[in-house]
C-alpha cells in the first residue's frame, strides 16, 4: 500500500487537502474544473495507482471522486494543507457528519507541538 504519490513534483500524502484542476470537454469546448477536497485513500502502485477525494457537497451530502495518478485530464494538484494521519485508510470519515468529517490535524501544527515538548 502507498500513503504518497507524486503527480508533476508535487506530493501528495494521505490527509492533505487538495485542489484538483481537470480538462473537461463538452463538445468541441473544454473548460477546466476544480474539485477540492481531502484525499482519504492511494491505492496500488506504479501505472494502476489511484487516489480518492473526498469532499462535502451541499446541504451536507458527501461526494467522492476516484481518479487514477496518470490521468491525462489532470492539469495540476496543488496541496493547500498537509495533514497528519495515522492511518493508511480515512474511511472513517464517512460516517462523520459536518465539520468533523473534515477535521484533520495540519502538519506544521503537530511539528510545532513536538518541538515544545
Amino acid at each position: 500500500m502507498a500513503n504518497t504519490f507524486t503527480h508533476n513534483t508535487t506530493d501528495v500524502h494521505i490527509g492533505d487537502t487538495v485542489r484538483i484542476h481537470q480538462s473537461i470537454t463538452d463538445g468541441d469546448k473544454t473548460r477546466t474544473q476544480l474539485f477540492e477536497g481531502l484525499v482519504i485513500a492511494i491505492k496500488n502502485a506504479g501505472a494502476g495507482q489511484s487516489f480518492t477525494v473526498r469532499k462535502i457537497g451541499a446541504n451536507g451530502i458527501g461526494v467522492e471522486k476516484i481518479l487514477p495518478v496518470r490521468l491525462p485530464s489532470i492539469k495540476s494538484i496543488e496541496v493547500k494543507r498537509k495533514g497528519h494521519v495515522r492511518r493508511a485508510k480515512l474511511y472513517y470519515l464517512r460516517d462523520r457528519i459536518g465539520k468533523a468529517a473534515t477535521r484533520i490535524k495540519e502538519k506544521s501544527a503537530v511539528a510545532q507541538t513536538t518541538k515544545s515538548a
